[in-house]
């Protein structure tokens, strides 16, 4: 059985990687020829990215680690 100190531990540690983790927020979605794209915002920067990059982003990935380059509006 695991000690109230323990618990509290593991408490702390879920909440600090939950806050650690960057928020992805959806602004835009295109579906075209049957292919999906959503444009997010992550950390202040927008991308447009498909439904893979997406799942990756979601899973706590970064644009840098996925080699992404910030959205240009026209």
């Amino acid at each position: 059985m695991a000690s109230p100190v323990a618990r509290e531990n593991s408490r702390r540690a879920a909440v600090k990687t939950a806050l650690d983790r960057h928020k992805v927020y959806i602004t835009a979605q295109r579906f075209s020829g049957g292919t999906y794209s959503a444009r997010v915002l992550v950390d202040g920067e927008a991308y447009w990215v498909d439904e893979f990059r997406l799942s990756q982003l979601r899973q706590g990935l970064t644009p840098a680690e996925l080699e992404l380059t910030p959205a240009i509006d026209d």
